[in-house]
């Protein structure tokens, strides 16, 4: 994937003139070869930070190293102010992390109190208002000290993406979804840039690729990855040139931006315009990193692009959409296992899902727009999904959304797609969320979300959750426990 950034960390170890510095800067040299034992790309910096200058030199190194990720690593006590000033003055992610002492043979001149030190880091991060990664639990052996490097990493993938990213949208949102409307100013607020563009603005850009040399090669592309479920290659030549037309666009509008990403109108009139769907180029477009919200949902696409950035795999967009017969659940029990009926439902959307995250991906026409647009004959200017049963396995449900007063607003639940045929069309799949009831009324409903949903296609809450608490979102709601209730759920309810 090229729309997203990568992560080069530089580790520096800092300590309080009064403790040896020889210990945090051999604890530092530990937790670097810790880091790469685990393949990640990490830079040790050998400027030790004891006061002001000290950080300053070692800001220059991290600078002159490329590094875009900080870790200020507490070998010992460490110096509150300076390696507080260093972290200000980076001004890209940076995580905080203490030493743990080695030996019960070493406790006189080997101890470190970094323990203690960082409750000072702590207090002068705040003093600075800073918004540091702090692990759960921040203090440790080089092993533990390199998992939480591990663990930021992709929180700081996230958050890079974010500050360079600008947001391609084209048309308002269809009068019958105005629950993707949100106010845009949060956006700004996160440095995320938005240019919004109108239906004729892509149309016309579209139609300067008539018979382009590259629609060729394109098509030639998605004959190959589509190959056995080319049920429709007629619709194939418009669909290269659609393609085109949105990857040239972005690649002419970046502007300062270095990441872009698309909320598009995509009914109802586009497809008498266009004459076809853009679900499957949505779907391409995500493998490589650009998510393409459907319906101009600007947080959905967003949060796509928060997805893509936790886990480096395509993410998709979808409702949150109907509940799972009982029939349905029966005949498959041993797929269902210990989920109860109302932990599961089923995912959906017309057919924008990745290729590579599907059972037999085919391409197909839209079902509920023939009804009304083509409802007899075949299929002309409604082809274009890719449809298909999404792939079993580990996923993550989660949306970032503004409200009216531009406040931010999260959820975050960890789930799985089940190995069940949907036996329905679109990009579908039978989800499992424990106590996905409960969660569904009491957070999709009772804090009034969206229908869309955004999916990473691994657990990735843990990530997720920390890059909300970064942004500064108060509100991230997650799927509780029975034992756990939510404010508001009725004790008494049987």
């Amino acid at each position: 994937m090229n729309n997203i950034p990568s992560v080069k960390l530089a580790i520096v170890a800092v300590s309080r003139d009064c403790f040896p510095i020889a210990l945090s800067q051999t604890r530092r040299g530990k937790v670097a070869a810790a880091c790469r034992k685990l393949g990640l790309n990490v830079v040790e910096i050998e400027a030790t930070v004891e006061n002001e200058k000290d950080a300053l030199k070692a800001l220059e190194e991290v600078k002159a190293s490329g590094a875009n990720a900080l870790c200020v690593y507490l070998g010992n006590f460490g110096p509150e102010g300076p390696e507080t000033i260093l972290a200000q003055k980076f001004g890209a992610p940076v995580m905080f992390a203490a030493a743990s002492e080695e030996s019960q043979k070493d406790l006189m001149n080997g101890r470190g109190d970094a323990y203690c030190g960082m409750l000072n880091a702590s207090y002068n991060i705040g003093l600075r208002h800073l918004k540091a990664y702090i692990p759960e639990y921040p203090v440790g052996t080089p092993d533990e000290v390199a998992e939480m490097v591990r663990d930021f990493i992709p929180v700081a993938r996230a958050l890079i993406g974010l500050s360079k990213l600008k947001i391609f949208t084209f048309g308002p949102r269809p009068f019958d979804f105005l629950a993707c409307n949100a106010p845009i100013k949060a956006l700004f607020d996160l440095g995320v840039e938005v240019q919004e563009n109108s239906e004729l603005d892509l149309y016309e850009h579209y139609k300067k690729f008539d018979g382009d040399s590259r629609l060729a090669a394109i098509q030639k592309d998605m004959e190959k990855e589509l190959g056995g479920g080319n049920k429709m290659p007629g619709i194939l030549p418009r669909l290269a040139q659609y393609e085109l037309a949105l990857t040239t666009w972005m690649e002419g509008n970046l502007g300062a931006s270095e990441y872009g990403i698309f909320a598009n109108k995509c009914w109802p009139a586009f497809q008498t315009t266009f004459k076809f769907v853009p679900c499957y180029v949505n779907g391409r477009l995500a493998s490589r990193g650009i998510p393409v919200a459907c319906e101009t949902d600007i947080y959905g696409a967003l949060s796509e692009y928060i997805a893509t950035c936790a886990t480096e795999k395509p993410a998709t967009l979808l409702d949150i959409n109907n509940s799972v017969p009982y029939d349905m659940i029966e005949a498959n029990k041993k797929a269902v296992g210990g989920y109860a009926p109302h932990d599961l439902f089923m995912g959906f959307h017309c057919g924008n899902t990745a290729a590579s995250c599907m059972k037999a991906p085919e391409m197909k026409y839209q079902l509920i727009m023939k009804r009304s647009l083509e409802p007899q004959g075949e299929p002309d200017i409604t082809r274009g999904t890719l449809e298909g049963q999404i792939k079993a396995g580990d996923i993550t449900l989660f949306r970032l959304q503004s409200w009216a007063d531009s406040s931010l607003r999260a959820y975050v639940a960890e789930g799985e797609v089940l190995d069940i045929e949907p036996k329905s069309f679109g990009s579908i799949g039978v989800f499992a969320i424990p106590e996905m009831a409960r969660f569904y009324r009491h957070v999709l409903v009772g804090k009034r979300y969206p229908h869309h949903a955004a999916i990473a296609f691994a657990h990735a809450g843990k990530a997720l959750f920390d890059v909300f608490k970064l942004l500064g979102v108060e509100d991230v709601a997650y799927n509780q426990g029975a034992a756990l209730p939510y404010e508001g759920e009725n004790p008494f309810k049987k």
